[in-house]
């Protein structure tokens, strides 16, 4: 059963990426399952450190995408908004130039005014790079 509020489309998210974040790291919603989200982004020269592998903190912005709009797609818009209150890392192994990340991000809890998704990103191997997870609270918009 899906987890989802109405039936998104990668068309319908891909809306969240222009003039964003999203759009600069040519970061791109790949697949919507029942209970999972998928974005993918290449690792280029924009996503480096200094030491030729794939920023930490560029890791962190795929996890907290894939759960933010993970998450956001799992509420009634018109009523309620999703923020980001905690998010951890730990990195694995590093992305290099070339790699394509793919995010996948599943929720473990999905209470009424919080959630916690777990966001594993692959390389194009199958290969782990990084594991996160994600606390976002649910907010009602002001009447």
């Amino acid at each position: 059963m899906s987890i989802w509020f109405g039936n998104p489309t990668i068309d319908e998210l891909s809306q969240y990426r222009a003039d964003t974040v999203i759009e600069v790291l040519d970061i791109e919603f790949s697949e919507i399952g029942d209970d999972y989200l998928e974005l993918t982004m290449p690792v280029t020269q924009r996503t480096l450190q200094n030491a030729g592998i794939l920023h930490g903190g560029v890791s962190v912005v795929l996890a907290e995408t894939a759960c933010s709009v993970g998450a956001t797609m799992t509420v009634d818009r018109d009523k309620q908004y999703v923020v980001g209150q905690e998010i951890n890392a730990n990195h694995i192994r590093p992305g290099i130039p070339g790699d394509v990340i793919t995010a996948r991000a599943t929720p473990v809890s999905r209470g009424r005014r919080s959630q916690v998704w777990d966001i594993r990103l692959h390389n194009q191997n199958d290969k782990l790079v990084c594991i996160s997870r994600c606390t976002m609270a649910v907010l009602d918009h002001a009447d």
